[in-house]
């Protein structure tokens, strides 16, 4: 069924009269099916005062509904025409990031449009603010992602290695009800949670590690996210404390400067300006946080570089890290809510230090 709001608040943030959109999360967003084209064409055309039109093969079925024209063709059909049957072609076509050059190519080669615009960031920037249904789904998600990080602290005991524990914990998220993973999960002991983005190896666990899960699922394809950084049998030296509270500190003071129309980029820099000002600056190598939704990096994030303010309905990460290989990888992520007056942490999972097995 079309959601027809959504749909109209991208022609409000778009002067194309037409728009077409081949990004499968695009068009869950718009018509809540999923829909795995493979190499075959998949196509959502919208038009300013005309129905929208669905282009899909025929081996695949969409749901019928008034609101949506659904043009099926076969593999022998001249897709380029067909769509160009349904284009102005006195007029601008904007295509999405997405659109395979083995498709646009012909049709820019055929002329279905006056000319041809990349028309993805009216579709980004409203699907950064979630509506009331989507709000309500990533806060289930991430509830079911706290859950899940206190049964997780279980899978740590003597002689585990980083891939058995990541082994067990679709397990764990299929019992609390989620569908999957967000992304694959991330693990990692000691030295190996100074790696951002280290991936399970075959590393066993020791006493006095830091352990360090990055993990999210999927409810109802809506994905959570979360890092918390825990110590394997003894708590953390001197100088791995300060560490991990300089992370703490940066995560709890860049969250409670969140409203709307605060830049993007002032809520990196009070993060990074605590780690900085402690003598860490160097190893905080990554941008604070990325937003979030269907997909477990969606369009925005909070960034140096990004002078974008905040607004109602934006859910994004507040993940600060320090990377010292030889003392410590820490690193403390939540995803929050930006209210109409202040924010919403949807992470309940406390911050304080933990030692754990």
């Amino acid at each position: 069924m079309l959601k027809k709001e959504r749909m109209n608040r991208i022609l409000e943030k778009t002067e194309l009269d037409q728009l077409l959109l081949s990004d499968p999360y695009a068009l869950f967003y718009l018509l809540g099916e999923w829909f795995y084209p493979g190499e075959r064409f998949l196509g959502f055309l919208i038009r300013r005062n005309a129905k929208p039109v669905l282009f899909i093969n025929s081996l695949f079925h969409a749901e019928e509904n008034d609101e949506t024209e659904t043009v099926y063709y076969s593999d022998t059909d001249d897709v380029t025409g067909i769509v160009g049957n349904y284009t102005d072609s006195s007029k601008i076509l904007g295509v999405d990031k997405i659109l395979p050059a083995r498709f646009l190519i012909p049709m820019m080669d055929r002329q279905i449009a006056s000319s041809f615009e990349l028309g993805s960031e009216a579709v980004d920037l409203t699907r950064a603010v979630k509506d009331e249904e989507e709000i309500e789904l990533m806060r289930i998600s991430s509830k079911i992602n706290d859950q899940a990080m206190e049964q997780m602290k279980g899978l740590i005991h003597e002689g585990v290695t980083e891939k058995e524990a990541a082994s067990k914990i679709m397990d764990i998220y299929l019992s609390l009800g989620a569908e999957g993973f967000s992304f694959d999960p991330i693990v990692a002991f000691g030295k190996n949670a100074a790696d951002p983005h280290h991936m399970p190896d075959d590393t066993v666990i020791k006493e006095g590690n830091a352990v360090l899960f990055d993990v999210g699922c999927r409810y109802r394809s809506y994905c959570s996210d979360m890092t918390r950084t825990f110590f394997y049998k003894k708590g953390p030296s001197e100088e791995a404390e300060r560490i991990y509270n300089l992370v703490r500190s940066a995560n709890e003071e860049a969250e409670k400067m969140l409203k709307p129309g605060v830049p993007l980029c002032d809520v990196d820099k009070k993060a990074r300006d605590i780690i900085s000002q402690g003598g860490y600056g160097e190893y905080f190598t990554h941008r604070l946080g990325h937003f979030i939704g269907t997909e477990d990096h969606e369009y925005g994030d909070v960034s140096q570089a990004n002078t974008r303010k905040t607004e109602a309905g934006n859910i994004h990460s507040i993940e600060p890290g320090i990377y010292f290989p030889e003392i410590l990888g820490c690193r403390i992520e939540d995803l929050v809510l930006i209210t109409e007056n202040g924010y919403e942490v949807l992470n309940q999972y406390p911050h304080d230090i933990e030692i754990i097995g």
